[in-house]
């Protein structure tokens, strides 16, 4: 089992409606097709890397991560996160303090809304 976040780079929707458009497009874009590979855009990649740095995301060992490496679930402007859950509270915390102070959006779909 495990708890998602999305984080992407661009401006912060309005309303929770709106934030789920965006995701649903950028998750259909950049993260369902497998037809082109996207390169990560370099702030998720700062983003990626600020996050497994205090959570690492060691394929063998990890804990934390339910689909280690993270930078795998990088595509374009998007990143989807998916934490173990018995780590979800403090992860998802912690990722979304990290995506705000870098400036990026962070969207829970389990429960479609923005994260504060």
């Amino acid at each position: 089992m495990s708890y998602d976040l999305a984080v992407w780079d661009g401006d912060r929707p309005v309303d929770n409606r709106q934030a789920g458009s965006m995701y649903d497009e950028l998750y259909e874009r950049y993260l369902e097709s497998d037809d082109v590979v996207v390169p990560p855009a370099p702030r998720i990649v700062t983003y990626v890397e600020a996050l497994v740095a205090r959570y690492p995301d060691d394929v063998d060992h990890s804990v934390v991560w339910a689909s280690p490496p993270v930078i795998d679930e990088a595509s374009g402007p998007i990143v989807y996160l998916l934490m173990s859950y018995g780590k979800a509270e403090e992860v998802s915390e912690y990722a979304d303090e990290l995506a705000r102070e870098q400036g990026l959006v962070c969207f829970d779909p389990q429960e479609e809304c923005l994260r504060p």
